[in-house]
């Protein structure tokens, strides 16, 4: 491990050598980001997942940076030019930037305006005049003149391009370039004139302007994906007489005629070389900012979606609502097993309100059904009606569902494998059912973009969002803890340590084993090893087993500590979890060990109080206003009751129960000021709203949430 690696990202995230050292030490051992925040406290000072995370991306970056090192003296070498000296400057460069201003001059490169003149015999010239100690640039000029350059002005045409290179691959240079960028860069858009017409949907960016430093993110990729779509013309830069005018005071070093030549190279080099090239890295660099910005916010969203309230094992009624086509119904038992399927039609055309009620109480009552999950797309709020103006014989909690993403689960693999002998209809009504149900498990099936809680996701960096996404998935799956008896394989295959191949040798031992007894059987899992049962262990569960350990998040590992304590008590580990006034009498500090701190100690403690227990909030019911159906139902001053079905950095968007969302720009979120949308809202959360304007043509409903 390079020392000088865990001392930069020490400095960068502010954090203790050792802490830093141990996590490194970890990862590379293969342990997982959820295993070491959970389960090895003690190594990394108590860091959690977000902190392990950043230390995992800033060294695989800087692991990029060594092997881009390599390249780079491997390839000056090849050059015959490699100093010790230069090489020794690279093999202690740990910033990107720098790197590639150092190899640039040695890099290889198209023939250039440049190489052309050296071709010619004018390098001697351009470094005479560089030197700006000669008068009389033409007498000198003169002397370079032959067959390939035949006239004065050439051969000064040709030094200059020389000198614009060398201006320009100069590391000073860059450095006042880049500092002029970061200081006054501006972002312009226009509009491609061929293309008016077309581009509507971007007529904001049509002739727009704003400084770089401050552009939000969403605004910043909605003009990229306008350029993108050949829409929009977009640049960026500074003012060039401000960039220019510090150029010159660095290289201008005389007044005379050599002097006015390099100037003249310089506002070459500044605008054909240097500025378009820091143009591409500037918008390079604010895209990747605004993709992490976007990426954060998808991945927030994400965690609240996969945290949302389960409604647990209950048996379900679950319906797909349509008018044409009908309502697709489906009953589930308290596992999400399907037992029953048909469809009903109480919507026009066919209107066949009685046979449907008939046939939802009979259902209600042949499967024992606890609860009824609606779909909230076409139909929605008819279904929702049709169902709350019946009665039953006994309570019934009826669910509103978002079901976005259950068409493309009902399309995909995953569905039809779980679902071969039925068609999309019934496998989307499936869904809708079990994301009541235990919305984790269901959603850990579908790509986390086709879940619609994103901001721009698909104009993001697509690895970089996979990376962000997955780990936000891992980490839920890890915390909620998975039930090894019940959980599928893609649920199963993100936790800590396990993966596809390995879910599937479980699920595939389940089945004809009968289902796990203990933890200590999975072991017995082809190709389980001891690493993969020390990462896997402490998140699955196992209700069934005689041991109450193994359906709580004490890691197998830590067994001899509670047993240790419960026999100082003089009781048994059951009992320990059962009385509290037992529990009350652990002295943590007692039995701290080499291997088990106080940090771990604290957690068992904490975990035998509630052995197995769900970390996610109960599931509520909600209803939307019954007079609200369209957007031509509503007008301006209208409080209604929505749900958050998306949060982004300038705001975010309601469902009032209508085909489109409202949006509370973040300025109408609070009586203050707020930075951040989620200071005040998250997603799912039951609001108030008050209408503020209706743009009827363009289907946009402004919203507030200021005194409600």
């Amino acid at each position: 491990m390079d020392s000088k690696i865990v001392e930069i990202i020490s400095q960068r995230l502010g954090l203790q050598l050792f802490q830093v050292e141990n996590t490194i030490a970890l990862l590379d051992d293969g342990a997982t980001i959820p295993f070491i925040s959970r389960y090895r406290k003690e190594r990394t000072g108590s860091l959690d997942e977000v902190v392990i995370g950043d230390i995992s991306d800033n060294y695989t970056k800087l692991n990029e940076l060594l092997k881009r090192r390599e390249t780079v003296i491997k390839s000056i070498e090849e050059q015959g030019v490699l100093t010790p000296e230069l090489k020794k400057r690279i093999e202690w460069c740990f910033d990107a930037s720098e790197l590639e201003d150092i190899y640039l001059p040695y890099k290889p490169k198209r023939r250039t305006r440049a190489q052309v003149a050296r071709e010619k015999g004018l390098e001697g010239l351009a470094r005479l005049i560089m030197k700006q100690q000669v008068r009389e640039v033409g007498v000198q000029a003169e002397r370079f003149l032959n067959n390939d350059v035949n006239t004065i002005e050439e051969a000064l045409q040709g030094a200059r391009d020389i000198m614009a290179e060398w201006i320009s691959e100069n590391e000073v240079s860059r450095k006042i370039a880049r500092r002029s960028f970061e200081k006054a860069a501006t972002l312009t858009s226009k509009v491609v004139k061929a293309k008016e017409s077309e581009a509507t949907l971007y007529r904001d960016y049509f002739d727009f302007s704003e400084s770089l430093r401050k552009i939000p993110s969403h605004r910043l990729l909605a003009i990229r994906r306008g350029e993108k779509e050949g829409f929009l013309r977009v640049n960026i830069g500074p003012d060039d007489a401000s960039a220019l005018h510090h150029l010159d005071k660095y290289f201008l070093t005389n007044q005379n005629d050599a002097t006015e030549q390099v100037a003249m190279a310089i506002d070459d080099a500044w605008k054909r070389l240097l500025k378009p090239a820091v143009e591409t890295e500037f918008a390079s660099i604010s895209k990747e900012k605004a993709d992490e910005e976007a990426i954060n916010v998808f991945a927030s969203n994400l965690r609240q979606l996969l945290l949302a309230a389960p409604l647990g094992p209950h048996r379900t009624l679950a319906i797909d609502p349509g008018f044409r086509t009908g309502c697709k119904v489906v009953c589930l038992d308290e596992h999400g097993s399907l037992l029953h399927n048909e469809t009903i039609y109480p919507h026009p055309p066919q209107n066949e309100v009685s046979q449907a009620m008939r046939k939802i109480s009979s259902l209600i009552e042949m499967f024992k059904i606890e609860a009824i999950a609606i779909g909230n797309g076409t139909a929605g709020r008819e279904t929702e009606d049709f169902i709350r103006k019946m009665r039953f014989d006994r309570e019934l909690k009826v669910f509103v569902v978002n079901e976005a993403g259950a068409s493309i689960y009902s399309a995909s693999k995953v569905g039809r494998d779980e679902f071969p002998q039925y068609d999309v209809t019934v496998r989307g009504s499936v869904s809708i059912g079990r994301r009541l149900m235990d919305p984790l498990a269901e959603l850990v099936k579908l790509d986390p973009k086709t879940i619609g809680v994103g901001q721009y996701q698909h104009d993001v960096d697509q690895s970089r969002l996979k990376v962000s996404l997955d780990r936000v998935v891992e980490s839920c799956v890890n915390m909620v803890g998975v039930n090894l008896n019940t959980a599928s394989q893609h649920l199963l295959a993100y936790v800590s340590g396990i993966g596809p191949k390995m879910a599937e040798n479980i699920v595939k031992f389940r089945n004809e084993s009968g289902g796990f007894k203990n933890r200590t059987e999975l072991k017995k899992v082809s190709g389980l090893g001891a690493k993969t049962f020390e990462q896997a262990a402490g998140f699955l569960r196992i209700p069934e087993s005689d041991n109450i350990l193994d359906h709580s998040a004490v890691h197998p590992e830590s067994y001899p500590v509670v047993q240790s304590i419960a026999l100082d008590l003089n009781t048994t580990v059951e009992m320990l979890v059962k009385d509290k006034s037992l529990r009350d009498k652990i002295v943590p500090e007692k039995y701290v060990t080499s291997k088990a701190g106080l940090p771990t100690i604290l957690d068992i403690v904490a975990e035998l109080e509630k052995p197995g227990r769900d970390p996610r909030q109960a599931a509520k019911t909600f209803e939307f206003d019954k007079n609200v159906r369209k957007i031509d139902d509503l007008h301006v001053g209208m409080v209604l009751p929505g749900i958050v079905n998306n949060v982004t950095k300038f705001g975010a968007f309601v469902d009032i129960g209508i085909k489109e969302n409202g949006m509370v720009h973040i300025s109408e979120l609070a009586d203050r000021f707020i930075s951040d949308p989620t200071e005040i809202v998250s997603l799912h959360q039951h609001v108030q709203v008050r209408i503020i304007s209706i743009d009827f043509e363009r289907k946009r409903i402004a919203l507030s949430m200021k005194n409600l």
